[in-house]
């Protein structure tokens, strides 16, 4: 039961540093944009040469 002492105090802290880690990163705009990383993954890019396929 002595345990108890260390771990409750220790996962509440743990969790209130969770909690400030995930308000900053929604102060910092790190959910804005959700589906731009995921459609830049599937977007074909230029080619090279900047031609563009040929017929």
């Amino acid at each position: 039961m002595e345990v108890l002492v260390i771990l409750v105090p220790l996962a509440l802290a743990l969790g209130f540093a969770g909690l400030l880690g995930f308000l900053w990163s929604l102060k910092s705009g790190q959910y804005d944009d959700l589906d731009g990383a995921a459609w830049r993954a599937i977007a074909d890019d230029e080619p090279v040469g900047g031609q563009g396929r040929s017929k």
